[in-house]
């Protein structure tokens, strides 16, 4: 066996591979950033004495995350989480592709 062509194999995998974990990466980090601004316009929204007990949509879309939106949402879900009111318009019309939900005390739901 030639080591020299198996380590030349190796490194083009390698190399082939890093665009991938980046993505991935990126990916990740974009959804922990979105978790992150979506908490706390929550807890800013708490501050100024806004209501959240409908389930509001806060940031639509998150600021520089334009595929993002954060909602306020029950959980286990209540009807008037469904109401189109209270739902991001920008999900709802397809614009953004993943969305934040934290509960009306701003504990994180899940990101999708």
């Amino acid at each position: 066996m030639n080591w020299k062509i198996v380590g030349i194999v190796v490194v083009i995998l390698i190399i082939l591979s890093l665009p991938i974990i980046f993505h991935l990466n990126s990916q990740k980090n974009e959804k922990d950033l979105a978790i992150k601004k979506c908490v706390e316009a929550c807890r800013l929204a708490m501050i100024n004495g806004k209501d959240l007990s409908n389930g509001p949509c806060l940031l639509d879309p998150i600021p520089d995350l334009n595929d993002w939106v954060c909602d306020v949402a029950h959980n286990p879900r209540q009807d008037i989480d469904n109401l189109t009111e209270n739902q991001c318009s920008s999900y709802i019309k397809g614009k953004a592709s993943h969305f934040v939900e934290v509960d009306p005390s701003c504990n994180f739901i899940k990101a999708y």
